[in-house]
């Protein structure tokens, strides 16, 4: 690759400066270079750095996801990208909501009918052979359709069409939502513009390539793969499309520890899950060992640790030091991710008669509508054979041809709000929840969702307001509702599960929202006691993630942290809003939905 090697990538150049943070406490501070003060200075040149890589061999590193809202930034990256590419590369966005036939290929029914046989036209991956796909949304691709994509990318090929394209996969989601892992494990880069300004896109472009390569490693796979597994990486593919980065950095020369080092901070950095174990000190009060003598004949070398490779703790510090500071806080912090919504959730009935058309099976259409472009194409392919049968009519549709469409379902989503009614603050959390209900139920008009709310306070629980969409009788049930008394956050979580199992039994998909501050003082048989409290909340708490129902652990208290173990045994979202208003509660709820 030493014609167009990295298309002026120069791993010596590009290298950023080697800090060398403490393994406890995450990244750099902005004195000594690292952290978010420097972030985007490191983040640009970097992000041009992929996209100079990436152009070069679109299907070989399999392409990039970009983390970014739309802006300039996100659009100055596009458009370099677009430029490093050889003039003529297929460059194609990807219409929402494509089907198989455009995505992958079918058949041409207007040729077909026209020409009495089976004319074949191509999809847009056969299209795009040798180029790039941009998806925008690609938090939002449809599971169906990611996993034709991720198929296309190991096959390289499409209907039996030649495919070897990338993707561009725009990340526009916000706080855990996230592209499908199923493709961005398959792509080599992974950028966060999110805290780039466009002032920092004026930035030098990469230099061109230096021959002078650094230090050849004798194995830099082995080196990558050390370093995957230090850094907690357990698919191969981060390894394999490092070495496929260090191998085009290092063009047609040795592969080097500067063109490792890039390619581990390129492509390893972003995909870390843990924080490299650190070194094990010798122990301070260490007997050292008595010189051999010649009478104890020769020592067996064999058995001493290997001493460590210099190069290789250069590259991991390196690769440290390029964490992004909020993965490494995540890390840190040990947060619950929700789990993303899957297709056949429960609730969603397996045929309806009415919905979004997604797709056509064969069937009687006095039991569903006709699909009639379906029944059309099943039955283009054997005119010709039926006209020779001595069939006069210019189309023949039997039987087996005809198809009825599959129409699917908005799940509706019902937010049973679990609010923690006791204590003094109990008017400002009560006033949160009406401003949350109230704006969810404005809503709820275009999303045909439904509000329900638990109160919990003195000895017991009580279901405030039934599931509905009724913003008359949401108000009628918050007025009156009194606050102060002790906690029973058992019950409250039991009654909050009970209603969220009646929504689910009815079809309609269940998400429990929990304000409280955690401090549980009330058993379930109403006797006072934190510890056994305590304990009967965990417990509850652990019912509830047994039961599947996803759910949001708003901590309400002064200071915080109080409620972090429930949300631990619910495998739920934790959020600290202490002076959280309604609009800031209903931007939460919505994305934890």
């Amino acid at each position: 690759m030493s014609g167009r090697g990295a298309s002026g990538a120069n791993p010596a150049a590009v290298a950023q400066p080697l800090f060398r943070p403490s393994l406890t406490r995450g990244p750099s501070s902005p004195a000594e270079g690292g952290g978010k003060a420097d972030a985007p200075q490191r983040i640009w040149p970097d992000a041009l750095l992929a996209a100079h890589l990436l152009a070069t061999d679109p299907h070989g590193f399999g392409g990039a996801v970009v983390r970014a809202g739309p802006g300039q930034v996100r659009e100055r990256w596009l458009d370099g990208l677009r430029a490093a590419l050889p003039p003529g590369t297929p460059w194609r966005r990807l219409p929402p909501g494509i089907g198989d036939d455009s995505l992958l290929g079918g058949l041409d029914l207007a040729a077909t009918l026209a020409a009495g046989r089976s004319v074949a036209r191509a999809g847009l991956l056969a299209e795009t052979d040798g180029g790039l796909i941009v998806v925008p949304m690609a938090e939002r691709l449809p599971p169906g359709i990611a996993a034709r994509l991720a198929g296309a990318l190991d096959t390289g090929t499409a209907s039996e069409r030649r495919a070897r394209f990338g993707l561009v996969l725009l990340d526009e989601g916000e706080g855990d939502e996230t592209v499908a892992e199923a493709l961005a494990d398959r792509v080599a880069f992974r950028i966060d513009l999110s805290g780039v300004g466009i002032a920092h896109c004026d930035a030098p472009a990469v230099a061109a390539v230096n021959t002078e390569v650094g230090t050849p490693e004798a194995d830099p796979l082995g080196t990558l793969c050390r370093l995957a597994e230090a850094l907690g990486i357990a698919s191969l593919r981060g390894p394999i499309l490092a070495a496929r980065v260090a191998r085009a950095l290092a063009a047609d020369g040795p592969i080097g520890t500067d063109a490792i080092t890039a390619a581990a901070r390129l492509v390893l950095a972003p995909r870390a899950t843990r924080l490299p174990a650190p070194e094990e000190a010798p122990p301070e009060e260490a007997e050292v060992p008595p010189p051999p003598s010649e009478e104890d004949g020769p020592t067996d070398q064999a058995t001493d640790p290997a001493p460590a490779d210099p190069a290789e703790d250069r590259v991991l510090e390196a690769v440290r030091a390029a964490i992004p500071a909020n993965l490494l806080d995540q890390l840190l912090a040990g947060g619950v991710r929700l789990s993303t919504a899957k297709a056949g959730r429960v609730g969603q009935p397996a045929a309806a008669r009415t919905g979004r058309p997604i797709g056509s099976r064969r069937g009687d259409p006095r039991r569903g509508r006709l699909d009639l472009l379906a029944t059309l194409r099943a039955a283009a392919p054997w005119q010709a054979l039926r006209r020779a049968e001595g069939e006069t009519r210019p189309i023949v549709v039997r039987r087996d041809d005809l198809r009825i469409r599959i129409l699917r379902q908005r799940t509706e989503t019902t937010t049973v709000f679990c609010v923690d009614a006791s204590g003094s603050a109990a008017l400002e959390r009560l006033a949160e929840a009406k401003g949350a209900v109230e704006l969810l139920l404005a809503e709820a008009y275009v999303r045909r969702d439904r509000v329900a709310l638990v109160a919990f306070r003195g000895a017991g629980a009580e279901l405030v307001l039934p599931p509905t969409r009724s913003l008359t009788r949401a108000k009628r049930g918050l007025s009156g509702l009194p606050g102060g008394g002790g906690t029973p956050l058992a019950a409250g979580i039991d009654a909050a599960l009970t209603v969220a199992l009646g929504v689910r039994r009815g079809g309609s998909r269940p998400v429990i929202v929990l304000l409280t501050d955690g401090r549980a003082n009330v058993a379930r048989s109403g006797e006072g006691g934190r510890v056994r409290a305590g304990q009967e909340a965990l417990q509850a708490a652990r019912t509830l993630r047994t039961a599947g129902v996803p759910a949001l652990v708003i901590d309400t208290g002064a200071r915080g942290e109080g409620a972090r173990s429930v949300a631990d045994a619910m495998a739920a979202r934790y959020l600290v809003l202490p002076r959280a208003d309604a609009g800031l509660l209903s931007a939460a709820v919505r994305a934890a939905l």
